[in-house]
């Protein structure tokens, strides 16, 4: 199990520290030589000390790398599922889009044989229609040939109505005759056998 990243720093800082100690005492200097100026230690100090500095920068490093890897690991991942997903959708819009083409090149077959049937029966009616206009026309001008006629009806009503009068008159002489000879024939009726 990993150290803590606070806990491994220290742990390099001391090891580093024990290691510039442990140099220092190989070349045999005693402590005086090296705090001495001029002394050839110095230089070496300046080595350890820039080599503790790229040690200390490449654990700040690891460390900001695995902060980093633990938030663009899964959103990379997060962003291949949301990607294959979104293929998909496309892949079945395009599935659907194809199946509705068809549907619509099917539709559109059957209604242009359709209307090819409409434009059949307008044209059928239209025949219809101009033989219907000819009718009219024959009928206007055989109405025009009966207006002679309705002079003659004209003319056969007030004689109708003439008729109608005198019918009337002979009723009415017909019912006077009938009161005048009624009664002397009541009378002679009386006188005869059967």
């Amino acid at each position: 199990m990993a150290a803590p990243a606070g806990q491994q720093g220290d742990s390099n800082d001391t090891k580093v520290r024990a290691s510039m100690v442990d140099h220092s005492n190989d070349n045999g200097d005693a402590p005086e030589a090296r705090d001495a100026p001029g002394a050839r230690g110095s230089g070496e100090t300046d080595a350890q000390a820039n080599a503790y500095a790229m040690d200390r920068l490449s654990q700040a490093f690891e460390t900001s790398a695995r902060r980093w890897e633990l938030i663009v690991y899964p959103t990379l991942f997060a962003f291949i599922i949301l990607a294959a997903y979104g293929f998909y959708l496309v892949f079945s819009l395009a599935k659907d889009v194809h199946y509705l083409a068809i549907s619509v090149d099917s539709n559109m077959t059957v209604l242009a044989s359709n209307m090819q049937a409409i434009s059949d029966n307008v044209g059928q009616m239209s025949s219809n229609v101009r033989t219907m206009a000819v009718s009219v026309d024959s009928m206007a001008r055989d109405v025009s040939t009966l207006e002679p006629m309705l002079t003659t009806m004209e003319t056969m009503d007030q004689s109708i109505r003439s008729m109608t009068f005198t019918t009337a008159n002979m009723r009415d002489d017909i019912g006077l005759m009938n009161r005048s000879i009624s009664r002397p024939m009541h009378f002679m009726n009386a006188f005869m056998p059967w």
